[in-house]
């Protein structure tokens, strides 16, 4: 007689539908599992077959078991993979062309059903939607006339007191008077740059730089100069020295905190430095402080504009990052160019929305905004982090990844052969989205072996998936 089947033993069992459950997704790593008492209950058992399920699944490393707290999935440790070098973009300046480039790329992410990696926003099941429709609400039962009338410049008077707190928080502090209200951080990019240079100036800008910025450069027929920029600290300060000695340069833009696409964030000290040199230089900076509210660090980075002594930095930020990217409300402190750019915000869009800046104020001053960004920042720090172990994971051999400490953002350098862009066609064709290097250069030959990846959606069995898709099309390319 043939030997017999090994029939599981009840512990084997039970251990056996909770590996599924983690293997499926349905546990992730970090969740709680049931108390012993209750899953001895659920799966009709004792209590010692469940200590033996939990031992067991404990002893090949699907789970931990914290003191005075239970019985967790337990996190995959993966390796850590080396961040990319200082860039080292061409030393002259030149016209930008890159808005093609950047239409075809975003139209590709248009199709339906894609996983987006590539678009640099939060989801929207990680912003406090539902308050801010009720704040909304409100104002449109409140508000009368200043609903339906023109908020001219400089813009709400209850957000930009809101403001004026904050920056505080900041390092600094700023007057209500002296914000503009805009629509969107981009719009007061494109006002700045407006208010310091004219076609045909070159404006310094970190290198790789933000695709909006390049485009907002493009539209005004202004130069780029790219400065080399380091994964960790920013823009080298250094080689902006060293270009500003050998050319005119208008105006300096710089995203010292969570760069986008590096992630980097610049020192305090080098951020002295820079206020320092461009003042002694009269030459403008104009800092987007963006992702400054998403460190992940205990304490915010202060912000060049704190530093700032003369009105020479005009400090540039939104909310779409933290609270509704639909709303386009953002904020410029232009400092000595106050009355420039206000002239040309009124000349440009007249006024902004009057009921979304209103519904933020109200959000700030009743203190939702500061207990939302805390859960805000451990969810993107959490994602982050998944993000760059599935890289590790599922990516090519040879490939960096940078270490933001903050944002939502993962710079990631694939081994040379790797054509980002081909990767992108095939990755949209894979029904997944992803931002290929060349779109934040103003030299489309640039960072063709780069992506960006976005980490504002829940890392979730799908995101993973494509995230291992991504690695072996990124491999087939190697």
């Amino acid at each position: 007689m043939g030997a017999l089947a090994h029939k599981p033993k009840l512990y084997e069992q039970v251990a056996e539908r909770l590996e599924e459950a983690i293997a499926a997704g349905t546990l992730r790593a970090g969740d709680r599992l049931p108390s012993v008492r209750q899953l001895s209950l659920r799966e009709r058992v004792s209590v010692s077959t469940v200590l033996q399920a939990y031992l067991h699944l404990e002893s090949v490393g699907l789970i931990e078991t914290r003191p005075q707290s239970g019985h967790y999935v337990r996190r995959r440790e993966r390796p850590r993979l080396a961040e990319p070098q200082v860039s080292r973009p061409a030393t002259s300046a030149t016209p930008v062309t890159i808005s093609g480039l950047v239409s075809r790329v975003y139209q590709a992410m248009r199709a339906p059903r894609i996983v987006q990696l590539g678009g640099a926003w939060p989801a929207p099941e990680l912003l406090p939607t539902r308050r801010l429709y009720r704040e909304l609400n409100a104002l449109t039962r409140e508000a009368g006339d200043v609903g339906v009338l023109y908020d001219a410049p400089p813009g709400c008077p209850e957000l930009r007191q809101q403001l004026a707190r904050r920056s505080l928080d900041w390092g600094g502090a700023l007057a209500p008077e002296d914000f503009i209200i805009t629509c969107g951080a981009a719009e007061a990019i494109h006002l700045c740059l407006l208010a310091v240079a004219r076609t045909g100036d070159t404006i310094a800008i970190e290198s790789p730089a933000y695709y909006g910025t390049l485009q907002a450069i493009e539209s005004l027929g202004l130069k780029a100069l790219e400065i080399p920029c380091s994964p960790r600290h920013g823009m080298e300060l250094d080689a902006l020295e060293a270009a500003l000695e050998r050319r005119r340069v208008a105006a300096v833009l710089v995203v010292p905190s969570f760069s986008n696409p590096v992630g980097s964030c610049m020192p305090e000290a080098r951020r002295r430095r820079l206020v320092a040199m461009l003042e002694a230089r009269g030459v403008p900076l104009i800092e987007d402080d963006l992702y400054g509210d998403l460190h992940f660090d205990a304490e915010r980075p202060r912000t060049c504009k704190s530093f700032d002594t003369s009105g020479n930095v005009l400090l540039c930020g939104s909310f779409s990052k933290t609270l509704a990217p639909g709303f386009r409300v953002g904020y410029v402190a232009p400092g000595r160019f106050r009355e420039r750019v206000e002239l040309l915000k009124f000349s440009h869009t007249i006024a902004t929305a009057s009921l979304p800046p209103l519904a933020i104020a109200r959000f700030l001053e009743e203190g939702g905004y500061d207990r939302h960004l805390r859960s805000l920042r451990r969810h993107l720090m959490s994602q982050v982090e998944s993000m760059a172990g599935g890289v590790a994971e599922y990516f090519p051999e040879g490939t960096r990844v940078a270490r933001p400490s903050g944002g939502s953002l993962l710079w990631v350098e694939l081994p040379p052969k790797v054509d980002s862009l081909a990767l992108h066609e095939r990755a949209i064709e894979a029904g997944i989205s992803i931002a290929p290097g060349p779109i934040f250069s103003a030299r489309p030959d640039s960072y063709r072996n780069f992506i960006r990846l976005s980490c504002g959606q829940p890392w979730t069995p799908r995101v993973e998936a494509a995230v291992s898709t991504l690695g072996s099309l990124a491999r087939s390319l190697a």
